[in-house]
């Protein structure tokens, strides 16, 4: 099986920054594109940075020139550089992969449990 774990969530002030790491692990052949996505309460899931198996990075207008999606040279982890955070980025924060695993034709989509960020003075 394959397991994505989240880290780097918490509480910040306005303006601040936090970076968001994701692991990748278990029986992997290749990572594609990873990304990050986020929902808050009431509100549906919206994705939020993505990086493409090409490496082209695209974001919602609500975080453009504050967030920056990475990944490491091994592609099994990936990391979601945010700053001048605001009070509406407040949501659990999700790492996604389209990836395939050992053994397996299909390329498949997984998702970590989620990190809690929260904006606040």
């Amino acid at each position: 099986q394959v397991q994505l774990v989240e880290s780097g969530g918490g509480l910040v002030q306005p303006g601040g920054s936090l970076k968001l790491s994701c692991a990748a692990s278990g029986n992997i052949f290749s990572i594609n594109a990873v990304g990050w996505y986020r929902q808050a309460p009431g509100k549906q899931r919206e994705r939020v940075a993505l990086l493409t198996n090409g490496d082209s990075e695209n974001y919602a207008d609500s975080v453009k020139g504050r967030f920056t999606i990475t990944r490491n040279n091994g592609r099994t982890a990936w990391y979601l550089q945010m700053n001048s955070l605001k009070p509406e980025d407040t949501a659990i924060y999700y790492c996604n992969a389209e990836l395939y695993m050992t053994h397996r034709t299909d390329l498949f989509d997984y998702w970590g449990k989620g990190t809690q960020v929260t904006v606040a003075s």
